[in-house]
């Protein structure tokens, strides 16, 4: 009989998965309603893209900043209360939207996504490790992967509420027509932009809200929960001192990197495909954000399929040759400069799908309680998301770099991006094989 990933000792966690579960669609929702909002912030405060994509650097610096402090007050407290103050300050960075669309200014939307992140970043840092405790450690990476499969779902619930209740409504005015703007129809047409905006941050603040409420009063596990002592400095260095654990760090590093480049700037790649073709921007941006969303359904298809082949094949063998078939098709990203290298593009995540929760279960495995710790360092890798899109956004604001449209060229980023988890896959596959 083969041993249920949702029991451990004849103990069920089927209802606290659920639940934790949830968890990872919402923190989905938020990353990928985000993503469109470098395009959108550009057009409604008239910027370029490098200005834009410090939403990302904003987003993905709140996952950096609190990642540790994240980890010594679950290793103090609970995974149940990391979760529970994730909650909390992602529902505050939500409701903080109202105030600064107040504002009408730009950076106080900056400091949201930073208080909001810093709720994501409790989040994850606990919920990952969390779920890997709910069973044995046999198990631990395909449960992990199943919950993670439910990331994407809401993932595809932001980009379609992106798309219309945010790209569509917009004022349709284009990039050249709102340069020419007075002062005053410039302010009018922020205020309705920014209206339209912060409608459904404020919408999913509620949802946070009632999530908090079920979990806090639902009694949950204490797996994992029993040292409480916070040896900061020497976990530090003995996690650090594993192999399989600093590369995962590096590898997750870029990992994220390039899903936020690819999910982010497909905006301004398709934008730039559909109106050679003759459509109109707006059309074309929110066109663009369909194919974002064929992406995520190929992402989360994808991640379903790679998590059954996870029973057969090796992790790591598995990782790397995803890997360099998502490099391949970056390829043709930057080469075809037609509808093609849009096509290579969406088809980039079906490669991607497998790959955070393999890094992070690859990392932490062996770990035991240092896994907090552990789980605190493969979450501040999410700065790869922060680091990484403002630079390919300084390359595409170039217009035209080699005789290519510089939004191709940008894509060699993610490349690279791609031949360092190829390489990480086939350390953790000779690791596996005792040839490392």
């Amino acid at each position: 009989m083969k041993q249920s990933i949702l029991s451990k000792d004849g103990v069920s966690y089927v209802v606290p998965f659920v639940l934790i579960t949830s968890c990872f669609a919402l923190w989905g929702f938020a990353n990928d309603i985000t993503n469109p909002m470098v395009k959108a912030f550009s057009k409604i405060f008239r910027m370029s893209a490098t200005d834009g994509a410090m939403v990302q650097v904003a987003f993905y610096g709140g996952y950096f900043a609190m990642a540790f402090p994240a980890a010594m007050f679950i290793r103090r407290f609970s995974y149940k209360a990391g979760v529970l103050v994730g909650l909390g300050l992602y529902a505050l960075g939500a409701f903080l939207f109202y105030p600064a669309k107040m504002t009408g200014e730009y950076y106080p939307f900056l400091a949201a996504y930073f208080i909001l992140t810093c709720g994501l970043s409790f989040l994850e840092t606990s919920s990952n490790p969390y779920i890997l405790s709910m069973g044995t450690e046999e198990t631990a990476t395909r449960r992990l992967n199943l919950a993670q499969s439910f990331n994407p779902m809401g993932s595809l619930l932001g980009m379609y509420v992106a798309m219309n209740f945010i790209q569509a409504k917009l004022n349709p005015l284009d990039t050249a027509t709102r340069a020419n703007l007075s002062p005053e129809e410039f302010e009018a047409v922020k205020e309705y932009d920014l209206s339209v905006l912060i409608a459904p941050y404020l919408t999913i603040g509620l949802v946070i809200l009632a999530m908090f409420l079920v979990i806090m009063f639902w009694p949950m596990p204490k797996n994992g929960d029993k040292n409480h002592e916070i040896n900061f400095l020497p976990t530090l260095r003995r996690i650090f001192t594993m192999p399989h654990y600093r590369e995962g760090v590096i590898a997750q590093f870029f990992y994220v990197g390039v899903q936020i480049m690819c999910w982010t700037f497909i905006i301004q790649y398709g934008t730039r495909v559909l109106m050679a073709e003759g459509m109109g921007e707006q059309a074309a941006e929110v066109m663009s954000q369909q194919y974002n969303i064929i992406a995520m359904v190929i992402f989360c298809c994808s991640r379903f399929i790679c998590t059954f082949l996870l029973r057969y094949v090796n992790t790591g063998q598995l990782l790397m040759l995803l890997a360099v078939a998502g490099g391949a098709l970056v390829v043709g990203v930057i080469t075809l400069q037609n509808i093609y290298g849009l096509y290579c593009l969406v088809g980039v995540s079906a490669c991607m799908s497998l790959m955070f929760p393999t890094i992070y279960g690859i990392a932490l495995t062996g770990l035991g309680d240092d896994a907090k710790f552990g789980a605190a360092g493969l979450i501040m890798a999410i700065l790869g998301g922060s680091v990484l899109p403002p630079l390919q956004a300084s390359i595409i604001d170039k217009g035209e770099l080699f005789g290519m449209p510089a939004v191709n060229v940008s894509f060699i980023l993610p490349f690279i991006c791609f031949v360092v988890i190829a390489i990480y896959g086939q350390r953790t596959y000779l690791r596996s094989k005792g040839k490392l």
